[in-house]
C-alpha cells in the first residue's frame, strides 16, 4: 500500500466523492483506509463498561484505498511513485509533477 496514516488525501468514488481529509489509520491487510470525516456513519450503542454513553455516534468507517488519491502540494490530486535518493533510502514522489512526497 502508497498511502500511509497521515497523508492528505481527495476522495475519487462514492457518497462522499470530492471530499478531502487526512488518514487517520491505514489498513494494508484488507486494503482500505479510514479517512477522517469522510465514510461516516450513524451508530446506535448500548451503554457498555467501555462506552459508558448511549446513543447514536457518528463512527468513521473503512473504504478502499483505490477510492482514494494523495493530494499533492504542488499539482492536486495524484498517484505515488517511488525512487531512490542518494543514500539509497526509497523516497515516495508525485506521478504528474515528480516533486517529493
Amino acid at each position: 500500500m502508497k498511502l500511509k496514516k497521515g497523508d492528505r488525501v481527495r476522495v475519487l468514488s462514492g457518497k462522499d466523492r470530492g471530499k478531502e481529509g487526512e488518514i487517520m489509520r491505514a489498513i494494508p491487510a484488507e486494503g482500505k483506509v479510514i479517512v477522517e470525516g469522510v465514510n461516516v456513519v450513524k451508530r446506535h450503542t448500548r451503554p457498555t463498561r467501555a462506552a459508558r454513553q448511549a446513543g447514536i455516534i457518528d463512527k468513521n468507517m473503512p473504504m478502499p484505498v483505490s477510492s482514494v488519491a494523495i493530494v499533492c502540494p504542488q499539482c492536486g490530486p495524484s498517484r505515488v511513485g517511488f525512487r531512490f535518493d542518494d543514500q539509497g533510502g526509497k523516497v515516495r514522489v508525485c506521478r504528474k509533477c515528480g516533486g517529493d512526497l
